[in-house]
C-alpha cells in the first residue's frame, strides 16, 4: 500500500516582491540552534555554505533583523526572532499534524482501492494521542489498509453509533470524574452492542512553562492575574474534563485568562505554552516532555477504543487486536512518559469497564 504523507509549509512576502520559501530557512535555523555553526548546519541539511549565507541574508532583509547573535566562546546563537520562527513552526505542524494525517489516511484508502483491489479500510476515529499515532507507524497498510480520523471523543462514539467507523477512541478519567464521564459516552455505546479494547493508561496534568517561573500548583492559580491559559477545543475529552473538574472545585471558567481559546491537540497546547504565548494548559505528561516543559500531574485515564461485538470476529480487527497485543507495541506505549500498557489489546465489557450501575441508566440516543 502506498504511504502518503502531506506536511505544512509556509511562505512569507512582503510588498509584492517574491516569497520567501521557509522550508530551507527553517531547517537551517534548527541545525544551527544543535551544532551552534552555520557551516555544520549547512552541512547538515545538505546546503552549502554560500547558499546557507545567501537565505540568511535574504531573510534578514526581508524582515529588517538580524536573526542570528555570535559570541565569543558561546558560538552562533538564533536572535529571537529567529527562535520565533522555529517555533511558530512547531506550532503550526502540532496543529495541524492531525488534520493532514486524516487526510493522507483517507487519500491512502483511495489509491489502495485503484492499484491493488477492493479490500475494504479498517475506519478508525480517534481523539489525538500519543499510543495511537505510535499504533498507526506499527501498521503494516499493505496488510491491514487502516482509514483513520483524528475526531474528538464525542464524534468518535457518536460515529461508531451511527455505523460511520469500526472503531472510536475516547478517554474516561480515573476516580471521582469517571463516572460522569462514563455516562456521557453511554448515550452513544450500547453494553449489549458494543465492547471495548484497552489502549493504555495515561496521566494528565498542568502543563506549564519550563521551569514553571509563575509558581503554579494547581487548577486554582489559572485565576491569578497575569497568568495566560490555554485550552483544547470545545467537545474534546480533555476540555470536558477540564469543565467537570473546574465545577467541582473551582474557579470559575470566566476567570480565567483564555479560558474560551482552543488548541486541537495535546502537542499544540505545549507549543504554544512553549513558545510563550501562554503560561500554562491542561494535557498530558507526553506532551509537556516532547517541548521540555513543566508538568504538575492531576489525575490518571484509561484509553479504550470502543467497537461494535459483532465486529471482533472479521479477520482486519483480529489483526489489529493481535498487533496491540505484540510486546513491540507494548514497549512502544510503556515508553511514553506518563503512560502505561497494562492491559493494552485486552477486550472488555463496557460493564467491566465502568461497572454495573452505569450500564443500568437510561441513556438519551442523539
Amino acid at each position: 500500500m502506498l504511504n502518503v504523507h502531506i506536511r505544512p509549509h509556509w511562505e512569507i512576502s512582503v510588498k509584492g516582491e517574491p516569497p520567501l520559501d521557509m522550508a530551507n530557512l527553517l531547517g537551517l535555523l534548527l541545525s544551527i540552534q544543535d551544532t551552534g555553526s552555520i557551516a555544520q548546519a549547512a552541512r547538515s541539511v545538505k546546503l552549502s555554505y554560500r547558499y546557507a549565507w545567501g537565505l540568511l541574508r535574504a531573510a534578514e532583509k526581508l524582515f529588517g533583523q538580524q536573526l542570528l547573535q555570535t559570541g565569543r566562546g558561546r558560538g552562533t546563537l538564533l536572535a529571537p526572532l529567529a527562535q520565533k520562527l522555529v517555533w511558530a513552526d512547531r506550532r503550526i505542524a502540532a496543529r495541524l499534524s492531525p488534520t493532514l494525517q486524516s487526510l493522507a489516511s483517507e487519500l491512502e484508502v483511495e489509491l489502495a482501492h485503484i492499484t491493488a483491489g477492493t479490500l475494504r479500510a479498517l475506519r478508525l476515529d480517534a481523539s489525538h494521542g500519543f499510543a495511537v499515532a505510535a499504533l498507526m507507524d506499527c501498521i503494516d497498510r499493505d496488510t491491514l489498509p487502516v482509514d483513520s480520523r483524528y475526531r474528538t471523543s464525542t464524534d468518535a462514539v457518536t460515529a461508531l453509533a451511527r455505523r460511520e467507523c469500526d472503531l472510536a477512541g475516547f478517554h474516561i478519567p480515573i476516580g471521582r470524574f469517571e463516572a460522569p464521564t462514563a455516562a456521557w459516552y453511554l448515550r452513544w455505546l450500547d453494553p449489549d452492542q458494543h465492547c471495548l479494547v484497552r489502549v493504555a493508561g495515561r496521566e494528565q496534568g498542568l502543563i506549564t512553562a519550563r521551569g514553571n517561573p509563575l509558581g503554579l500548583q494547581g487548577l486554582s492559580d489559572l485565576a491569578r492575574p497575569g497568568v495566560r491559559f490555554v485550552n483544547r477545543q470545545a467537545g474534546s475529552g480533555t476540555r470536558m474534563l477540564l469543565e467537570m473538574m473546574l465545577a467541582a472545585d473551582g474557579p470559575s471558567p470566566d476567570m480565567i485568562d483564555g479560558f474560551n481559546s482552543a488548541e486541537f491537540t495535546h502537542s499544540a497546547v505545549a507549543a504554544y505554552i512553549a513558545s510563550g504565548m501562554a503560561d500554562a494548559g491542561v494535557g498530558m505528561r507526553a506532551a509537556a516532555a516532547q517541548f521540555k516543559l513543566d508538568f504538575i500531574p492531576l489525575l490518571r485515564e484509561h484509553y479504550y477504543f470502543a467497537l461494535r461485538r459483532d465486529a471482533v470476529d472479521e479477520p482486519a480487527m483480529r489483526q489489529l487486536l493481535g498487533m496491540m497485543r505484540q510486546p513491540s507495541y507494548q514497549r512502544l506505549v510503556a515508553a511514553l512518559p506518563g503512560y502505561d500498557a497494562s492491559g493494552t489489546g485486552e477486550l472488555v465489557s463496557i460493564a467491566e469497564a465502568f461497572g454495573l450501575s452505569a450500564c443500568r441508566h437510561p441513556r438519551e440516543r442523539l
